[in-house]
């Protein structure tokens, strides 16, 4: 695998995309409406970067590298390695449970040694969100960037920390509070300003305080999608919900205003979840819209 497999400038902010996993397979059960008649119907434009012939989807666990201002900021931090992540819990297609990946060497070949991370952004505190937070180490989970700051929505955090939902206990307690004991977290809010070109963003529903991150710079515009939207076949559905969005109907109506509004403005969205390349922009078709993937330049 490519360290980093796109690359992309927004203004003079410089983006890459960087893999900690991928998979293709059935997606029922991520959204219930994926079923493989609904994703063949949608073929004409989801083929053949997005699903197969045979109606299988594309998902992608990947960070976003980020270059601005002169600092280094990785926007969510994928799965991690050796995290407890067994079935039921986490459906066994996906492959979480005490993976073993290469995400650091790579990291660090693609200009990003964990050494040099100035600041990583969360953008919701869910396990595949949060798991290169924190490295084994000795018996005990450590901080993986010893020198960033770690940014995390206060509200998502007090929500998460109160939960018994193994589901969501179990990443936070070895990805998420291990940083915060260190001292390590900046606490912010929804509509937070990074620096002078990113900003967060809310767009709950998933959860109810998740961010987008929003890179404008040069007149240049783009944006994360976070999980507001984990398919480009929500483009075209934007009424069918993950089965793990915390509010449904706000979910539903935070990705019809999304989805509307980047295809008004033209910005340049990062699909958190989507296969290669992962970016591209929203436009209309028929009664809804699709997603024109954006290659960067490599």
């Amino acid at each position: 695998m490519d360290d980093v497999t796109h690359r992309w400038d927004v203004g003079a902010v410089r983006v890459a995309r960087l893999v900690d996993h991928e998979v293709t397979l059935f997606g029922g059960f991520l959204v219930p409406e994926f079923t493989p008649a609904n994703v063949i119907g949608e073929l004409e434009w989801l083929a053949p970067h997005f699903a197969t012939a045979d109606g299988r989807i594309g998902l992608s666990f990947h960070s976003m590298l980020v270059e601005s201002d002169g600092h280094k900021i990785v926007i969510d931090t994928c799965m991690g390695n050796l995290k407890p992540r067994p079935a039921p819990l986490w459906d066994a297609q996906l492959g979480w449970h005490l993976r073993r990946g290469d995400y650091l060497e790579r990291l660090a070949r693609a200009g990003f040694a964990r050494e040099t991370v100035d600041l990583v952004v969360l953008t919701h505190l869910h396990g595949d969100h949060v798991g290169w937070n924190t490295m084994l180490e000795g018996g005990r989970w450590v901080p993986t960037f010893p020198n960033a700051r770690y940014l995390i929505v206060r509200e998502e955090w007090e929500y998460w920390s109160r939960s018994d939902d193994p589901h969501f206990r179990i990443p936070l307690e070895d990805s998420v509070r291990p940083v915060v004991e260190a001292g390590m977290v900046e606490w912010v809010d929804t509509r937070h300003r990074i620096d002078a070109n990113l900003r967060l963003e809310p767009t709950p529903g998933h959860t109810h305080a998740h961010v987008s991150v929003v890179i404008e710079s040069g007149g240049a515009r783009a944006i994360t999608s976070g999980d507001l939207i984990h398919h480009p076949l929500q483009c075209a559905h934007p009424e069918w919900n993950c089965r793990f969005d915390l509010d449904p109907a706000l979910a539903r109506a935070t990705r019809f205003d999304f989805i509307r509004r980047c295809a008004e403005d033209r910005a340049l969205v990062f699909g958190t979840h989507f296969p290669a390349p992962s970016a591209g922009r929203i436009v209309a078709h028929r009664d809804a819209f699709r997603f024109i993937p954006d290659f960067g330049l490599s």
